[in-house]
């Protein structure tokens, strides 16, 4: 790429393309041609970070266009970088493709030669603020640029003693001085005091950023591409931290936490923004600390914003004497609850179409919406017994409990132990994510609803509570106090996301209740857009219920599912063992199988009324049940067993034990009765010969045979099913149950030993089996062809199976919201 081109000015024309000018930088290029007052400045590409990444080097002709970009700013502005009589200050931030909040790095304040701190004190007629300016520049290049640790408590002190008209050449001496001598007791490095030096050191820091520990693992987590890089946003400063009259502010154009419309946010006087962010202090709500012109101009602003993005947006501003700046436009990050009621409020008040409405909604945030809560009696009980320990700042909504932990070290370690963990610090930093992604709930000490722990559990969707004040921590003694009251580390502890309460010991957790009407009208949308029939996993009749609640189009439910909730199973397996087959009166195993199907399904047909109700036979080689089953010992002993027509009888029991319960219950709808492992036209043949009367015969396939001779099986079958695990766990030659679980998998995959997680994605292999399965449905379309889809049903996999021509779907109960919302977001996509 030649020069000029590896930057952009705010003013520019041309496409706004996030890939190529981050989400920072678009949304500055964005908010400057909206007309709003935006402090101009420029972008550095992502192309940029791509060459210094690969070559450790910044592009040739990068420094000279950037300072020819400077100099337009400096038109502009009436300033000049480095120097009096005006100086022109820098921030150096970083701005990725997608939103990674805290994870990279920040330099202010940048171009603080001596000659333009102090023509800076003359034209703020304050020491005090310029010699906070030095010390806050030395600070963050020492620690972004040169990797210092040193907090610098001699330094913050003598900034303190420093009054509005002491003389700004010896102020900025002695703290130029102080701060250096602690960089070189630290590093024996030093901060450059050319301006240019420092600039072109700060990009090279903030690119580098890109590859950090906890850059990267924020990105594992969240499954964002490694190769995006970040661009670099390089603008002119205002000062939130210049007087009385002004200060630095974050806020949302709708609450994140609840979702509720209305400006939510904070506001810190006499600030800078980092303070805000930081969580080191605790700033005032918005509204009641903006002064009343700026504030409805702040609402104005943030509205249009709003309307115009079709989203819930976090907004970042500085009031300059007076004077509202906007910094920073962004998608903001929500709570699973908010995400939901945002999105359906958009949706209902026509500023967001259906396809925009459901993509804002991911189906782990549905699935978080869905979670369990605590016991409200039970929480009573313990308010009334005074267990409440604080009320802090609800900052990210769930009620979880767990072992009080102070250390993300050690959060990290109890958790990889199976221990539910509840994470406690005086403030997070980029530093504690790992520990952070590790706990089920995290509370600090300070910091207000836009700081570091909000924002980033927010994005997590883990419960949290910050500016919890009562709360001191004694990391060193392992102990927390609050008040009189002492708690160890690892004593029990209950955190209630939403109302900001931490209290002693566990509290009971129940289901939760019904979607609520914003997730009812976000999932009514997504049905009528996919036309998708969604049947749920059930065992027993009150899955049926809520089944129906969660708007499932039917059920599926399996025999041995069913008889081993009831505790039948074990009984039949050991009177198979004892008796066998043989014989079909009463008292033989047969007949106790009929009676055990009739008596226990009876239930569960009578709470599907009308629905559709599939029901897979009895499978004695169930991978992921062999223990239960008693696999060995029975197929040892009846190895016929192991063939899914091995014993026709055993079927005909079970589809007469369906009979008599779909009599006894008076069901209405239809049934059938479906056949693993099946993957021969003949087998399908017998099985519609059996004898007697019951509901329909089909198949569950389970194997690339069955599935590359769909043709003939749909064309027999009165339904087909395909297992979609059970065929990729025989492609990569993996048992099946452990597509069910974290370990080992999890750590394979990290590895790097499989090109895909089989668990979350279709592999390419698999696809065109999957094809000519869907194509076989559709030359046969009074046949009922769907798919089985175990666990967590990822929404790339709702997918690419909408796009494959699926329309049919059977899932467990949890995952029936979350495959809606995402066959609707497949079916508006295009």
């Amino acid at each position: 790429m030649s020069a000029p081109g590896w930057t952009r000015a705010f003013t520019d024309d041309g496409a706004v393309d996030v890939e190529v000018l981050g989400g920072k930088g678009a949304g500055l290029v964005r908010m400057t041609r909206d007309g709003l007052r935006v402090p101009p400045g420029c972008v550095i590409t992502t192309a940029a970070c791509h060459v210094y990444l690969s070559a450790r080097a910044l592009p040739d002709g990068l420094l000279d266009e950037v300072r020819g970009r400077l100099s337009d700013v400096e038109a502009a502005t009436g300033k000049t970088f480095g120097a009096g009589p005006e100086p022109l200050l820098l921030s150096v931030r970083s701005g990725a493709p997608v939103s990674m909040p805290g994870m990279m790095d920040t330099v202010l304040n940048l171009g603080l030669s001596r000659d333009a701190a102090i023509a800076l004190a003359v034209r703020a007629g304050d020491t005090r603020f310029m010699a906070d300016l030095v010390a806050r520049f030395h600070a963050m290049y020492s620690e972004i640029v040169l990797g210092a640790l040193d907090d610098r408590d001699t330094v913050d002190a003598l900034v303190n003693g420093v009054n509005r008209d002491d003389d700004p050449a010896a102020v900025y001496d002695r703290v130029w001085a102080a701060a250096e001598a602690a960089l070189d007791e630290e590093l024996s490095e030093s901060v450059p005091a050319d301006p240019d030096d420092q600039l072109r050191h700060a990009v090279e820091a903030v690119f580098r950023s890109w590859n950090t520990r906890r850059a990267r693992t924020y990105r594992e987590h969240h499954g964002i591409p490694h190769d995006m890089g970040t661009a670099v946003v390089v603008q002119s400063m205002v000062f939130g931290n210049l007087d009385d009259a002004s200060g630095s502010g974050v806020v949302f154009t709708r609450n994140p936490v609840t979702g509720e419309p209305g400006l939510y946010g904070e506001y810190l006087a006499h600030s800078q923004g980092e303070d805000v962010v930081a969580g080191i202090r605790t700033p005032d709500p918005v509204a009641r600390a903006l002064p009343a012109p700026l504030l409805a101009e702040l609402e104005g602003s943030c509205a249009e914003l709003e309307a115009r993005h079709g989203d819930v947006l976090d907004v970042e501003f500085t009031v300059e004497h007076g004077v509202l700046y906007f910094l920073q436009v962004r998608s903001a990050k929500r709570t699973p609850e908010a995400a939901v009621r945002i999105a359906a409020d958009l949706l209902a008040d026509g500023t967001a179409t259906p396809a925009r409405a459901l993509s804002l909604v991911t189906g782990d945030q549905l699935r978080a919406a869905q979670r369990p809560g605590f016991d409200d009696e039970a929480l009573s009980a313990a308010r009334a017994a005074g267990r409440v320990l604080l009320t802090g700042i609800g900052a990210c909504p769930g009620q979880v409990c767990g072992e009080l932990v102070l250390d993300p070290d050690r959060a990290k370690e109890r958790a990889e132990a199976g221990a539910a963990v509840i994470l406690a610090r005086a403030v997070t930093s980029p530093a504690d994510l790992h520990g952070m992604i590790a706990a089920e709930g995290i509370v600090t000490s300070t910091g207000g609803s836009t700081s570091h722990a909000a924002v980033v559990a927010r994005a997590l969707g883990t419960a949290c509570v910050v500016g919890a004040g009562a709360l001191e921590i004694d990391a060193a003694a392992r102990v927390v106090r609050v008040g009189e009251r002492v708690l160890s580390e690892g004593d029990p502890v209950s955190l209630d996301g939403a109302s900001g309460e931490l209290v002693a010991g566990t509290l009971p957790t129940t289901t939760p209740a019904a979607a609520n009407e914003a997730m009812d009208a976000l999932l009514a949308a997504a049905a009528d857009a996919a036309g998708c029939e969604v049947l749920a996993r059930v065992t027993v009749p009150p899955d049926v219920v809520a089944a129906r609640a969660a708007g499932a189009t039917g059920v599926v439910t399996a025999v041995d599912d069913v008889l081993a909730a009831s505790g039948d199973l074990n009984h039949l397996v050991e009177t198979l063992l004892e008796k066998g087959w043989d014989g079909v009166g009463a008292g033989t195993a047969l007949d106790e199988v009929r009676r055990a199907i009739a008596r226990q399904v009876s239930g569960l047909l009578a709470a599907a009324g009308d629905h559709d109700v599939d029901v897979r036979a009895i499978d004695l080689l169930a991978d992921e049940a062999r223990e239960l089953l008693q696999q060995t010992a029975v197929t040892t002993r009846h190895p016929e067993l192991a063939l899914p027509l091995g014993v026709p009888a055993l079927i005909a029991a079970q589809r007469e034990g369906l009979a008599l319960a779909a009599s006894e219950a008076g069901y209405g709808g239809r049934m059938r009765l479906a056949v693993r492992h099946v993957s021969d036209p003949a087998e399908v043949r017998a099985l519609q010969s059996l004898d007697g009367d019951g509901p329909g015969m089909g198949t569950y396939l389970t194997s690339p045979r069955a599935v590359l001779g769909a043709e003939a099986l749909v064309e027999l079958s009165e339904v087909v099913w395909l297992e979609v695990r059970a065929l990729q766990a025989a492609m990569f030659g993996i048992p099946a149950r452990q597509f069910l679980t974290a370990a080992p998998l999890d750590d394979y995959v990290a590895r790097g030993l499989l090109g895909i997680d089989p668990r979350h994605a279709i592999d390419p292999t698999v696809e065109p089996l999957l094809a000519v399965l869907s194509e076989a449905g559709r030359a046969h379309p009074e046949v009922p062809v769907g798919v089985r889809l175990s666990g967590t049903v990822s929404d790339r996999v709702a997918s690419r199976l909408y796009e494959l021509g699926f329309r049919r779907f059977a899932v467990d109960l949890p995952e029936v919201r979350p495959l809606i919302l995402g066959l609707g977001r497949a079916a508006l996509a295009g």
